[in-house]
């Protein structure tokens, strides 16, 4: 009998039926174990072993020797899915550092607007005060740089309320102050706006002007106001559709961190995401990328956003959303593939090539007809385009 149960062995644990005891979920002595392995996984940025630990019992809150636990590694290394993820495995928002910090902090510190956003929208004190005598409005000034993601991350504080005006108990100084010390011209005249603009008597229209402006310090105003950020034009566009369509990136950005929808579909059918595969901009779809736009959602002709960009010669743009998980075989209402338009709509010249390789590449089927039954290969060949008929042959 021994004999036999040592031979089922190997096979048991082929199948993963005798995992290691300091695996297994449940166990007190292996929550230590579990706790520091996601902290190392948190560190790495590994969303997928940091979901498979904490579905054994590791817990999120849990702290090392330095106060560090994978929550706030999240905030201060601008993981955004890894903080997703912790918040809805319990993380306590408000959890301190060694500083006696918030994520919020330490986020602002770096200058991660994403995750700054979420902090906020996730109801994390917005004001708190660490050991060193700073919020974190006065962190992203003082201890950031005059940079872009820096610029985002003052907008998108003043979007979510924070105080603007509180002096830093140590240096004595507004954040409008640091930036002027700091000689940072950018964030002090982001800040100037902040602190001096008037209050918008209607904030959903305010908001919608700034957002087709490209006026991102108004956008920030405006929700700071109290705009609905879903609020929509007389064409139900959204802020953040606008944006898209004109192109606003830094505006975009500022949305995104507060919570716009990607999805958010107007009286042309037409969403901020679907917009980026008519104007090409590889820009406004990393913009939008950590909104988690649905990628299924078709305009009005029945297609997705490769299939107009595709058209158009958006090489680009082409290139990067095949890696995103589109689906590129899809069919529109024309019975056209992203293929079929780069061929039957386009020219036939570089871009156009440059695509039909892409596509290609990325496991586009050359085999999909038109609703009539004629290939995109046949289609190069009627249309004179050899370049293109000798990459659809190959």
């Amino acid at each position: 009998m021994m004999r036999l149960a040592l031979a089922a062995l190997p096979l048991a644990l082929g199948l993963g039926l005798c995992a290691p005891v300091e695996d297994g979920p449940g166990d007190p002595a292996a929550r230590p174990v579990l706790d520091e392995r996601l902290r190392d996984a948190a560190w790495a940025n590994d969303v997928e072993r940091a979901r498979r630990l904490i579905q054994r019992g590791a817990d999120v809150n849990a702290k090392d020797e330095n106060e560090q636990s994978a929550y706030l590694i999240a905030t201060s290394e601008g993981y955004l899915d890894l903080l997703r993820l912790t918040l809805h495995a319990g993380a306590r928002v408000d959890a301190k550092d060694s500083w006696n910090g918030t994520g919020l902090i330490r986020a602002a510190e770096r200058g991660h607007g994403l995750v700054v956003g979420e902090l906020l929208r996730a109801g994390i004190d917005r004001d708190h005060v660490n050991r060193i005598g700073y919020q974190a409005i006065h962190e992203a000034v003082w201890l950031g740089e005059d940079t872009a993601p820096y610029a985002t991350t003052v907008r998108v504080l003043a979007a979510g309320g924070v105080r603007l005006e509180d002096r830093s108990p140590s240096a004595g100084l507004t954040p409008l102050e640091m930036a002027r010390e700091r000689g940072y011209d950018g964030l002090e005249r982001i800040l100037v706006d902040m602190t001096t603009s008037d209050r918008p008597a209607d904030p959903d229209a305010a908001l919608l002007r700034a957002a087709a402006d490209g006026d991102p310090d108004a956008v920030a105003t405006a929700l700071r106001a109290g705009a609905d950020i879903e609020a929509r034009d007389d064409h139900d566009r959204t802020a953040l559709l606008l944006a898209a369509t004109y192109d606003h990136v830094p505006v975009a950005q500022v949305l995104v961190a507060m919570g716009a929808d990607p999805d958010a579909l107007d009286d042309r059918h037409d969403t901020p995401w679907l917009v980026t595969g008519v104007t090409g901009s590889v820009a406004m779809l990393e913009a939008l990328l950590p909104a988690g736009p649905d990628l299924t959602i078709r305009n009005r002709y029945g297609g997705l956003s490769p299939i107009p960009a595709s058209e158009r010669g958006h090489v680009a743009y082409v290139r990067r959303v095949v890696g995103t998980g589109v689906d590129i075989n899809h069919v529109n209402d024309l019975g056209w593939t992203a293929l079929l338009e780069a061929v039957i709509l386009g020219d036939g010249g570089a871009d156009h090539q440059d695509i039909v390789r892409i596509l290609l590449a990325a496991g586009a089927d050359r085999g999909i007809a038109d609703g009539d039954g004629v290939t995109p290969l046949e289609h190069a060949q009627q249309r004179g385009y050899d370049e293109i008929a000798v990459l659809l042959r190959r």
